[in-house]
This record gives structure tokens, C-alpha cells and sequence, in this order.
């Protein structure tokens, strides 16, 4: 389902990256870099009042002719973003959104751990295996 999944801290500093294709990791994460600055765009104080600001779901970023980038942003301004394949025309909005949720609830499990130190990257090999059942669509 997602080719590369991203997680950016509040000062944009990425804390974990993993990609499908490591033939393409640089490019993924060129895009993931690129998605920031959309995402600090959508974000910025005096954005339209009728988006609902409790929504952490910010949606489609940006899309090229081989990507979709989404994009999510927590309420601690930690970044969430996720890369699929535009050829996926099975993939739906609430899919995506699901993703989401489910990175967030995998994130917040690892951020909870007591040896883990705020802000240092996500090195935990089970939170990889999960991210990565995510990326297959298999969670």
C-alpha cells in the first residue's frame, strides 16, 4: 500500500523513515522533505476557519506523477507522512486515514517506553516490523 512511511519531529528533524524500494530511498525521502513544507503551509495560524482544527488528518499533500503524499500532524507537532503509489487506484481516503491511526496508536506505544529519550530517532525493531505491516497493508 505505502511505499515509504515518515515520521518528522516538531523541529523537522526525521525519526524514522522506512521505505519499500531502497533503489528509491532517496527520492522517497526527498519527497517526505519536500511534503514539510506543505504541511507548515496547511498548519500556519489564520489558516481557514472552517477547518475543523481538532482534525489531526491534514490529507493529500501533494501528488506527482508516481506518489501521493498524505500527510498528519499530531497535537505535540510531531509529523506523520505517508508515501503511496498513484498506480493504487484501490486505495481510498479512509484507508489512508487508517494508516494514520494506526502509526499514531504505534507511535504513542513507542514514545511511552521508558528507555526511550524524546526526540532521538525510533530504533525499536518491533516498532519497524509493525510500521512495515502497515506499509503492506497486512495491520
Amino acid at each position: 500500500m505505502a511505499v515509504c512511511i515518515a515520521i518528522i519531529g516538531k523541529d523537522n528533524s526525521p525519526q524514522y523513515i522506512a521505505t519499500s524500494d531502497l533503489d528509491k530511498e532517496l527520492e522517497l525521502q526527498y519527497r517526505v522533505h519536500a511534503a514539510l513544507d506543505v504541511v507548515e503551509e496547511k498548519c500556519a495560524v489564520g489558516q481557514t476557519p472552517s477547518q475543523d482544527s481538532r482534525d489531526l488528518y491534514i490529507g493529500l499533500l501533494y501528488s506527482t506523477e508516481y506518489h501521493k503524499i498524505y500527510g498528519y500532524v499530531t497535537n505535540s507537532k510531531i509529523k506523520f507522512i505517508i508515501v503511496v503509489d498513484s498506480s493504487n487506484t484501490a486505495l481510498r481516503e479512509n484507508d489512508v486515514r487508517t494508516m494514520f491511526r494506526n502509526l499514531h496508536s504505534l507511535y504513542t506505544d513507542a514514545v511511552c517506553n521508558p528507555f526511550y529519550v524524546p526526540g532521538e530517532p525510533l530504533e525499536s525493531i518491533n516498532f519497524d516490523k509493525l510500521v512495515r505491516q502497515i506499509m503492506t497493508g497486512t495491520v
